[in-house]
């Protein structure tokens, strides 16, 4: 295995990005989230890829912020203005998860062992979440005196609701793989044996598909969230107005008429 902190690798139509520090139970520095955010929107330069996978190697997907390296921030920059530097920290963590949202390319995170604090936040960011039935997740930010502040509130919260969120923020509790898919925390749970497997699978699923309307159907719900009806509505209008004379939309026809699987090409 490599010394590099964040992998990457392209197979076929998929991104592999892999979180490589096990030793450390991948916990995250702010360089790496960032190098990993980089590797995400990477897709951007392999047109033939059509989904992102991120995991995590070792026995953990990762145990969140490394608090160690958080530590040998200098204090003379900390205490020159504390909150306006625990602000600008934060926007930069957020800054990251952000452009990993933002990919057009689904993401989807293969998910085991715990995922903690900041490593919850960073899978709250993908689009889709397949866990190993032996996942732990909670935010235990509460014990420390301190709120998720990378989007670990307002991601949940729009993922699970508001009532479930106040639940796992509130205790700090950790929670089990059944529970989390209950909560629509995560899309899938299956056999750890099997996480990456399934994983493949579901982008092999999502890659059958049309880019463009992929990468359009993931705008307008993400874009659409927190407009109203109306607006969002007027979101799906234009994207079909722009699907409909796409090459991906001729090909999808020519194939329904010549009984085979359509070939798409466009990005």
């Amino acid at each position: 295995m490599s010394d590099s902190l964040i992998l990457s690798r392209v197979e076929g139509q998929l991104l592999h990005v892999v979180i490589n520090r096990p030793q450390k139970r991948n916990a995250l520095t702010p360089e790496m989230l960032e190098e990993l955010a980089a590797a995400v929107r990477g897709a951007d330069a392999h047109p033939e890829v059509r989904a992102v996978i991120v995991s995590g190697e070792g026995p953990i997907f990762s145990a969140g912020i490394d608090l160690a390296a958080l530590a040998q921030t200098p204090q003379a920059v900390v205490a020159l203005n504390p909150g306006r530097w625990a602000r600008r920290f934060a926007e930069r963590l957020q800054h990251a998860l952000h452009v990993i949202e933002a990919t057009e390319v689904p993401v989807i995170g293969a998910l085991h062992g715990q995922v903690l604090g900041m490593g919850l936040e960073l899978a709250l960011s993908f689009d889709l979440r397949v866990a190993a039935a032996d996942v732990a997740m909670s935010i235990p930010e509460a014990r420390l005196g301190l709120v998720a502040d990378v989007g670990g509130t307002t991601r949940l919260a729009r993922t699970v609701g508001p009532s479930r969120s106040k639940d796992l923020l509130l205790t700090a509790r950790s929670i089990d793989a059944a529970e989390c898919l209950q909560w629509g925390l995560v899309n899938r749970v299956v056999a750890p044996a099997e996480l990456m497997t399934s994983t493949v699978a579901l982008a092999q699923q999502i890659a059958r598909n049309a880019p463009l309307a992929v990468g359009m159907a993931k705008l307008i719900v993400d874009q659409g969230d927190g407009l109203d009806k109306h607006s969002q509505m007027a979101l799906e209008r234009w994207a079909q107005s722009q699907l409909l004379s796409s090459e991906d939309f001729q090909e999808a026809v020519r194939a329904f008429m010549e009984k085979r699987a359509a070939n798409f090409k466009s990005r």
